[in-house]
């Protein structure tokens, strides 16, 4: 199994928790998290099922970069961390 856990930024518009879901691709891990919360998926998809521009995925703590293909394999231990990327001044 992946867990897959949302940071308190995106928790706050809709509480879910850490979720525990069939290793894949970077895609169907996001996707089946979704399914416990799944409008929290306008947060972290556009409409195009990019994640978005202020969204950023780890994968094992490394950051992934290709926010459309989301094809890069997920592995039975992973851990995926989905957070809101905040930029500031």
């Amino acid at each position: 199994m992946v867990t897959v856990e949302f940071a308190p930024s995106l928790r706050r518009h809709i509480d879910v928790p850490a979720q525990q879901v069939a290793a894949g691709s970077l895609r169907t891990v996001l996707e089946a998290a979704l399914l416990a919360a799944p409008a929290l998926g306008h947060y972290v998809f556009d409409d195009q099922r990019a994640v978005r521009k202020h969204v950023a995925v780890f994968v094992n703590q490394t950051l992934v970069h290709d926010r459309v293909r989301l094809d890069l394999p997920v592995n039975a231990g992973d851990k995926v961390l989905v957070v809101q990327a905040l930029s500031g001044g």
